[in-house]
């Protein structure tokens, strides 16, 4: 309960500074504004009772004149305030909802590697916090809320008080099985929504792929919107089961709690009434003690509902926070070894004996690779599905540690350097590439921000991928959308002028935001290849060729010929390093690479007559080829 109690204090201050720190003068108006609605109910009840015992006894013309005159007015800033206090509780929620969307993501990009987002229970975590920021501004409103009915309570409790004390403690005490009913609801509440996160978040999943482009065709084709439905209502399903398991439970709890409430309200009534009759009370008291009951009730109800969802609110918060102070999923040095200073890369980069796995449950993915990449050569690395290239290249680009080993940098340990420091030293394209929903500038912009609006860069690297012709050609050129997802401003009405690109088209513009990169130390080209035609393939490859000419680049792919110009090749096998040396050379050695070049080399040559199939061990071999491609995760 302390660590509870620890939690909910930190969840409450960082939204009072988050709601300070934005919207200072609408929460000071609001907490005015707040006080008066307070008031004006207590001070209405208080005028009618004097107006009625003035009309049953001897007030003046004037005195009643005078009372009206207060009551009409306390009336009208009754029925003003609470416009103006929902105005300016509107401008605190907007304020507080673009700081804590704000500051939510930007804590997200400070996470240096990828760990968190392959991470389920992160995932619901950052998925409840998205929610936490939207309940942001409930918790300063909720605050103000609660001192405005606390003050309104105090105001009649006061009231009653004068007219009977016992009563008064009666209803007091009605409240407390309601504040701990209604607390125990909203951690209930709280714990279902993480209870019930991965499912909602499954729904989402299937949701998206049921209403986007991206997986339209196979579900067309293979006609699978019938099953990821099922999926989908299966995922809604278990979220509504356990919505309604709480629904019972509050159904039950707030239908006993007002049956109190009618009890003791009904038991009030039948004692005011019978002390009137025998003269204790006065018609106005009789109608000051309805209206007060009825109003600590009220006031008391609210002020038990206010707190709970102020403690529901604080509990979704607390996940916001809890991203907001997340621990780094790397080590970042608190006084980093800066990189040399440019031009940077001298010597070269070293693997030394680098192991690494995702998790100590997780089998390993590299095992003691030892590698050197010269500056200034072409490495090419080659591999089956699983040795460990895809992953090599995570390392190499700091998105992981390695479990042992470690990464030189011309002698300066990965570790021991700024991940940012490191990614502005490195271009690349990566074979599972972005198809942003951009213009054609901004898709290319994005490999360098500081040049999305020099266009004569952002041609000059379209140029050198290949796709400046057709870009340009676009009906806006270069400011084109390429997705049919959304329109820009200029054609809201005509969405028609949006493009979807081929995937060869964008393999090259993926390649032209590498290229606009250009003076980095490294250059990674994971598949760049991958979607291209054989003619299209070559031209690709001859203008990497060109332009990473002297430069250190790091060429990962499964077609051979593209990576027999490469200064050094090096075979990963089984998450180590099998083979290393020039075409020439592997060729020679006739092991891996040579027996899996002639295999892929075969399948250009002329084939064999139909009726002479392969020997059994051959078409194993021939199956096998199909696997050597990249994987993301190795």
């Amino acid at each position: 309960m302390a660590v509870d109690g620890v939690r909910l204090s930190a969840s409450a201050r960082e939204a009072a500074a988050t709601g300070w720190s934005g919207a200072a003068a609408p929460m000071i108006g609001y907490a005015l504004t707040l006080l008066g609605t307070a008031t004006a109910p207590v001070a209405v009840a208080w005028l009618t009772k004097l107006v009625i015992d003035g009309l049953t006894g001897a007030a003046s013309l004037s005195e009643l004149l005078g009372l009206a005159a207060g009551l009409a007015g306390t009336g009208v800033a009754a029925a003003i305030l609470p416009h103006a206090s929902r105005y300016l509780g509107s401008q605190i929620g907007r304020a507080m909802a673009a700081t804590t969307t704000d500051r939510l993501f930007a804590a997200t990009a400070r996470f240096p590697g990828l760990r968190p987002f392959e991470d389920p229970r992160f995932l619901d975590r950052l998925r409840l916090a998205q929610e936490g920021t939207s309940r942001a501004d409930g918790i300063v409103t909720e605050a103000f809320g609660l001192v405005r009915s606390a003050v309104t309570v105090i105001g009649f409790v006061g009231s009653l008080l004068v007219i009977s004390p016992a009563m008064t403690l009666i209803v007091l005490c009605a409240a407390v099985p309601a504040l701990v009913a209604q607390l125990k609801l909203s951690r209930r509440r709280t714990t279902l929504m993480w209870e019930i996160g991965p499912a909602e978040r499954r729904q989402l999943f299937y949701s998206t792929l049921l209403s986007t482009i991206e997986a339209a065709k196979e579900i067309r084709l293979f006609n699978l919107g019938g099953f990821l439905r099922g999926r989908l209502m299966a995922e809604l399903s278990t979220a509504q089961a356990g919505k309604r398991r709480m629904d019972r439970k509050e159904l039950s709890a707030e239908g006993a709690l007002a049956l109190l409430s009618a009890v003791v309200a009904g038991g009030g009534l039948v004692w005011a009434i019978a002390a009137a009759r025998t003269g204790t009370l006065t018609v106005g008291d009789v109608s000051m003690f309805t209206v007060a009951v009825v109003a600590v009730q009220g006031g008391l109800d609210t002020l038990v509902n206010g707190i709970a969802i102020t403690d529901h609110n604080l509990r979704l918060f607390g996940h916001y926070v809890a991203v907001l102070r997340a621990e780094p999923d790397l080590v970042v040095p608190a006084d980093p070894a800066p990189l040399p200073p440019l031009p940077p890369l001298r010597r070269g980069i070293e693997l030394r004996d680098v192991w690494f796995r995702y998790s100590d449950d997780h089998p390993w993915i590299l095992r003691g690779v030892d590698l050197f990449i010269p500056y200034g050569a072409a490495v090419a690395l080659v591999g089956l599905n699983g040795a460990g290239k895809s992953t090599l290249v995570k390392l190499l680009c700091r998105f992981y540690d390695p479990s042992r080993g470690a990464i030189l940098w011309d002698g300066a340990d990965l570790r021991d350097v700024r991940p940012e420091a490191l990614r502005e030293r490195i271009s690349g394209v990566f074979q599972d590439h972005m198809a942003y929903d951009f213009s054609a500038r901004d898709n290319i912009g994005v490999g360098d921000v500081d040049a999305r609006d020099d266009l004569d860069r952002i041609r000059a690297a379209a140029r050198m991928a290949g796709v400046d012709e057709l870009l340009a050609a676009l009906p806006r050129g270069y400011d084109t959308l390429l997705t049919r997802m959304f329109a820009s401003e200029e054609d809201r009405e005509d969405s028609s002028t949006g493009v979807v690109l081929s995937g060869g088209q964008w393999q090259r513009t993926a390649l032209a935001r590498a290229f606009l990169r250009d003076g980095r130390d490294l250059m990674i080209l994971d598949e760049p290849s991958s979607g291209l035609d054989p003619e299209a393939e070559a031209d690709v490859h001859a203008r990497m060729r060109h332009h990473r000419a002297g430069q250190t680049s790091l060429l990962i792919s499964h077609r051979l010929n593209t990576v027999r110009d490469a200064d050094l090749i090096v075979v990963l096998k089984d998450g180590a390093v099998a083979e290393r040396g020039s075409h020439d050379e592997l060729m020679a050695v006739d092991g891996t690479y040579a027996r899996l070049f002639r295999l892929q080399a075969r399948g250009y040559h002329e084939t064999a007559p139909s009726d002479t199939a392969p020997s059994e061990p051959e078409a194993r071999k021939e199956v096998k080829t199909e696997c050597w491609t990249s994987s993301s995760t190795g």
